[in-house]
This record gives structure tokens, sequence and C-alpha cells, in this order.
């Protein structure tokens, strides 16, 4: 009888598209003998995985959770044991507001031997793929990633400090919070900050609505933007318009050779 060597892999799926993910992950999801997936990643993903391997959907939305946090960490303990190696599928990245740590980490103390995939995040890109950047000469010099909720449900702190910078902020699951952001930077005084909330980013689904601070909320309703989605802040946005205007502009002019 083959032996059992308990092992967790936490690979971190990338933004939505399924081109996004690393060699790496792809490697790990095929030596799987057991794969628990989040609601964020794509299907098509689990086409890499052998017919041997069980797949799970331990997928967590915003009001609907199909496990909690200690029983995927139960899971991923007992698959381990009974099972070999347990990927855990994660969207985007499996350390940035994935939990991937407290998986690792309670799976060490259990006696199970780890390893981390990292993956593209989508506070990265899906800002890039809107032509949106981070940072750009002679504008910013840094960019902040924050929570828009925290697990209390109250609007992250962070954000009031990073207004009251010149850094580009992004803001993940903050859609629901929109109206408090929106009251932060109104209050430094940044109501004509440009500001761009991209939901289901990198997909054929997805959906992008810019404005400034103060007319965002009313454009938001009107477009029905909504979960989930990102929030990009800062005259880095601006960025995206000057370029499309430029391609547009290339356009007109090879027409006219």
């Amino acid at each position: 009888m083959q032996s059992i060597h308990p092992k967790l892999t936490l690979v971190g799926a990338g933004p939505g598209d399924p081109d996004l993910i690393s060699v790496k992950g792809i490697k790990a999801i095929a030596d799987a003998d057991v794969i628990l997936y989040d609601a964020l990643v794509s299907k098509e993903l689990l086409t890499y995985a052998t017919k041997r391997a069980e797949l799970i959907y331990v997928g967590k939305r915003v009001g609907k959770h199909s496990h909690t946090q200690n029983a995927i960490n139960e899971l991923i303990v007992y698959f381990a044991q009974e099972k070999g190696h347990v990927v855990r599928l994660k969207g985007g990245d499996p350390f940035i507001f994935g939990r991937g740590y407290e998986e690792i980490v309670y799976a060490q103390k259990h006696g199970i031997s780890t390893a981390m995939v990292p993956g593209i995040s989508s506070a990265h890109a899906v800002p890039a793929l809107q032509n949106i950047p981070l940072t750009s000469r002679g504008i910013n010099q840094s960019y902040w990633v924050t929570t828009g909720t925290t697990s209390t449900g109250e609007l992250s702190p962070d954000i009031t400090i990073a207004a009251q910078s010149s850094a580009t902020i992004v803001i993940l699951m903050g859609t629901r919070k929109l109206t408090e952001i929106c009251q932060v930077f109104q209050e430094v005084k940044k109501g004509n900050t440009s500001i761009a909330i991209i939901q289901n980013g990198t997909l054929p689904n997805e959906k992008i609505v810019v404005g400034t601070i103060d007319d965002i909320q009313e454009k938001a309703k009107e477009s029905e933007v909504g979960a989930p989605a990102i929030i990009v802040i800062g005259e880095t946005v601006n960025l995206r318009q000057e370029q499309k205007l430029s391609s547009i502009q290339q356009q007109v002019f090879a027409h006219g050779q």
C-alpha cells in the first residue's frame, strides 16, 4: 500500500482570466489529489487536474459563505492526511487579502508540509488591463492597496491616511463603502480627484465607470456597476483617457496617409 505524504500547496489563480496563472500553478494543479477552490477561480483551471483528483468548492462571496474559514482549515488537514497533496486554489494572490497565511500556519501546526505559488493580484492586473498605471513619473511616487471593509465591517482607517497623500489608491472589497470613501476624500478637499470602478476585471463581462469623487456615486448607480469590483483613486486614472485619445489620434493619422 502506497504511503501518504500530506502536503498543502497554496496556488494563486490570478484575477479571473484563466490565462493569468503561472506555469508553476498549473503544475501544482496537475499534481493534486484534492483541489479546494474558491468562488473567483475560473473553472477552466480545473481542467488541468487529473481524473483522480477530487474537486471541492469552498467559495465565499459577499453574503454567501459555503464554508467558514475554520471549516476550510479543517478540510485542508483532513484531505491532506487522507489523500496526500491538497491544492488550495484561491483567486488573485493568496497572501493579499486571501487568508492564505492563516491556512498555511494551520496546516503546519498539524504536521503538513506546505508550499506557496504566488498569483497575479487583481489590485495590479485589473488597472493595468484598463491602461491605468499605478505609478507614473511626475505624478506619484507610490501606491496603496487597502481593503475597503475591515473584519468588523467598518471602513478601513488606512483610507483616511492614504487620501492625504499623492499616492494612487487601490481599494478591494469597497463598493459597499463607496459613499463613505467619497466622504473621506471630500473632507480633505479632493472632490475633483479621478476615480475608476472596475467590475469583473479581466473577464469578458468586465465593466468600468470613471469619474471624480464628486460624481462617481451617481455614475456608478447609472451604470449599475457592483461587486466584485476594485476601486482606483488618483491622478493616474486620467492616463487611461489620454492613452485612448492617443490611440484614436494615431488611427486618424494612419487613415490620412
